[in-house]
């Protein structure tokens, strides 16, 4: 079931309306619309998420890191299958 729907007015440059009327049947220009919004939103979120966590991870709170990831899970993998039945 899709959410509710709401009208909205939107000023766009003419010659972007006029490509998509003439690529996007007249029954689906909404929903191209709003696919393209959402996934703008969702970029605009993710980099604003990134900007504000970037620096969050420190070297000196992760040791067991240090010799590197693949070291780090080969050591767990080993740790679990020692224990395993």
């Amino acid at each position: 079931m899709g959410s509710a729907t709401k009208q909205a007015n939107f000023l766009l440059p003419e010659d972007l309306i006029t490509e998509l009327k003439k690529v996007v049947p007249r029954r689906e220009q909404s929903k191209v619309v709003t696919e393209a919004l959402k996934k703008e939103l969702k970029r605009i979120k993710l980099k604003e998420v990134l900007q504000t966590s970037f620096g969050a991870w420190k070297n000196r709170d992760h040791p067991e890191l240090k010799a590197g990831t693949k070291a780090f899970i080969r050591r767990l993998r080993r740790s679990t299958r020692l224990s395993q039945p």
